[in-house]
């Protein structure tokens, strides 16, 4: 088995084979979790996206039909992706 390598008093060593078994666990996890930092992101930017136009949707204001449906647009992006495509580029809707 090919270890990854650590230093050890300014040595560079192999790691055991329990280390390598527990380095290669810790990468899997953090891939496997690549899904839920997407959403995350997405839903931080979106929220960050929303909060923009949260005065437009003010009682005092009247909200554009074009308004609505990017706000719409907005809280419904989550839902258009998935596990696989989330990681991937983000189509995000235009703003009015």
């Amino acid at each position: 088995m090919a270890n990854y390598k650590k230093m050890v008093d300014g040595v560079e060593v192999s790691l055991t084979d329990d280390e390598q078994k527990a380095r290669e666990a810790e990468e899997k996890a953090y891939a496997d979790a690549a899904p839920t930092r997407a959403f995350e992101a997405l839903r931080r930017e979106r929220d960050g996206k929303l909060a923009e136009t949260d005065f437009y949707a003010l009682s005092d204001v009247t909200l554009s039909d074009e308004m609505k449906k990017y706000r719409a647009d907005l809280r419904d992006l989550p839902s258009k992706y998935d596990d696989s495509t989330v990681v991937k580029t983000i189509t995000w809707p235009s703003k009015p």
